[in-house]
């Protein structure tokens, strides 16, 4: 790559959101050079599988491709794979990668998503302690498992749950550790939380809620066990951490992007998901907007929707029909025979609703707000996700009692709603 080369516009990050912000923009018609700026050595691919059918080796990486390579090159989408940026100069519309190269662009789209955040007890950087963000995380889990009989996974969130079914299945013994009182305490509601918790010990892990590691042992450079803060030792080969992400903002902060407290360390983006920085914008993991399924909050979700979604506003922008980001967050989750769906988001909801039985391992779980659906968990029961999309997007009210008959669909009690 030469000092002179410069793109219309250069997106940074090859997951989700950076690949669809390229995929869209040649979709409508956009005839500008697009580069593709990834830190990563491969095609950009799905991740969700990565925690599930990855780890488990039902599903090749080839299938986890979001394009085969010919796609990029039959619309003259550049890949520049295995590089990262060091420097942002927006007044210059230009990047500096690491290597000291520099990039100009007319545009930049900001898609880095984000890094494992990581523990900070002693022992958090042994050989045997795992994040799960990309291929190479997981690869290097898969290589170790042979040798692995114990599994301590740090975090009773979606990543850490998912990885726990994948590795009971495979023969191990696993812990699940969870600071909080019940795991997807975060996210769920508590009959939800309940569900998964009964779940996962009936599969046989060891899930303790309520529960943090002290440190992490160490034998011959490599992790050995988790201490306890009342000073029990977990012994174990592996230990996998999924306690969040920090997004990978640092960069677009410090060239000057707005941000803050509110933010979670995201950037701030508008309903345009552009920027403060002249012509950049940010989307995906990385960025944070006003929500409307949020009550307007400043949030970032970490999603493929939301990944998708916020680069289809951003093509939309830079091929003249510019329109408002808001579409209604939907999330997915695969733990044993378990298919967890969710739309909507519940936090800030005041009442539940459960609408079956759990002991039949499919139900649903309707959150309310000021009397008005917000969200819906969903497990096993794919017809009250598809039909309670509507409930969601138009704030319906619905008598609780309703709602919990499982003898009427949710899609007759959306068409009678009275938003």
């Amino acid at each position: 790559m030469s000092e002179t080369e410069q793109y219309d516009v250069l997106i940074v990050g090859a997951g989700h959101a950076g690949a669809q912000a390229a995929i869209v923009l040649r979709q409508r018609g956009y005839a500008g050079s697009i580069a593709l700026l990834g830190d990563e050595p491969s095609l950009p691919y799905e991740r969700p599988p990565l925690s599930k059918e990855y780890l488990s080796g039902e599903k090749p990486f080839e299938r986890m491709l979001l394009r085969p390579a010919t796609f990029w090159a039959d619309r003259s989408i550049t890949l520049l794979p295995g590089r990262t940026v060091g420097e942002v100069a927006p007044q210059a519309h230009r990047v500096t990668t690491a290597d000291g190269t520099g990039v100009a662009y007319g545009h930049l789209v900001w898609a880095t998503g984000g890094s494992p955040r990581r523990l900070t007890c002693a022992g958090h950087d042994l050989a045997g302690v795992h994040g799960v963000r990309t291929r190479a995380d997981v690869d290097r889990m898969i290589a170790e498992l042979p040798l692995v009989e114990r599994v301590v996974v740090i975090g009773g969130g979606y990543i850490g749950l998912e990885a726990a079914a994948v590795l009971t299945r495979l023969g191990k013994h696993v812990t699940v550790l969870e600071a909080q009182d019940r795991v997807l305490a975060r996210v769920a509601g508590e009959p939800l939380s309940r569900f998964c918790e009964a779940e996962h010990r009936a599969h046989g892990v060891d899930l303790r809620t309520g529960t943090a590691a002290s440190c992490i042992e160490a034998a011959d450079g490599a992790a050995c066990g988790v201490r306890l803060a009342d000073g029990e030792i977990l012994p174990c080969q592996m230990v996998i951490v999924g306690i969040g992400i920090v997004p990978a903002v640092a960069l677009l902060l410090a060239a000057g992007a707005g941000g803050g407290p509110e933010a979670s360390n995201g950037v701030t983006v508008d309903a345009y998901c552009r920027t403060t920085l002249p012509d950049i914008f940010a989307i995906g993991d990385c960025a944070a907007h006003a929500n409307a399924f949020a009550d307007g909050r400043v949030i970032r979700l970490e999603s493929v929707q939301n990944a998708n979604d916020q680069a289809t506003i951003v093509a939309k922008t830079l091929t003249g029909a510019p329109e408002h980001y808001h579409a209604v967050p939907w999330f997915w989750s695969n733990q044993y025979d378990l298919k967890l769906q969710t739309v909507g988001l519940s936090a800030g909801y005041d009442a539940t609703v459960l609408r079956g039985d759990p002991a039949d391992r499919s139900f649903s779980l309707v959150y309310l707000k000021a009397g008005r659906v917000i969200a819906l968990d969903c497990v096993n029961r794919v017809r009250d996700y598809v039909q309670g999309r509507a409930l969601v997007t138009g704030s319906a009210r619905i008598d609780p009692v309703l709602l919990a008959d499982t003898a009427v669909e949710l899609k007759a009690l959306g068409l009678a709603a009275v938003g």
